[in-house]
């Protein structure tokens, strides 16, 4: 599920669940970058979505790394960087927050802040858990070489860069 009132950002809602989780009941470090990766996909899907009056759940069906794929590129990371500020544990409920925050000749960058409503290490709310920033290149489906970012691509992302 996600959030559209701002349609530059997107917030997806993710459960941790048990298998995220190390025995003590701390999420596992290389899982957030599987929440963050999965985060984007949705907010992909949901940004390239072409039916404007589909449902975002019946859009993210289609998975946002085919529809970035539709443009004829293949969208490999170049860089990712994660920040913990909060320990997740199993059960927390993390709305994660995505958006543009870069676009280049040939890449584009997606930014994402995890938050905590509570948690049950800390009597704080509203807590940011993590952040992370994912940088993805564009390559030639056919030669696997870095390529411009296609025009309609560029078109589209630029309008939600923040």
């Amino acid at each position: 599920m996600s959030d559209l009132t701002d349609k530059k950002t997107v917030t997806v809602q993710r459960t941790v669940l048990f298998g995220d989780c190390d025995p003590e009941g701390i999420v596992y470090t290389p899982r957030f970058s599987y929440f963050a990766v999965e985060a984007i996909q949705d907010a992909l899907a949901i940004w390239l979505n072409d039916k404007p009056n589909e449902e975002s759940k019946q859009a993210k069906k289609i998975g946002g790394l085919r529809k970035l794929m539709n443009y004829g590129i293949l969208p490999p990371a170049r860089a990712f960087s994660l920040e913990f500020h909060h320990p997740v544990t199993w059960d927390d409920e993390l709305s994660i927050k995505v958006w543009v925050c870069q676009i280049t000749e040939r890449s584009f960058s997606f930014q994402v802040e995890a938050w905590l409503e509570t948690s049950r290490l800390s009597d704080a709310q509203n807590i940011l858990a993590f952040t992370a920033k994912i940088t993805q290149v564009c390559v030639s489906r056919e030669n696997h070489q870095s390529i411009p970012l296609p025009g309609d691509l560029r078109e589209r992302l630029s309008s939600l860069l923040i």
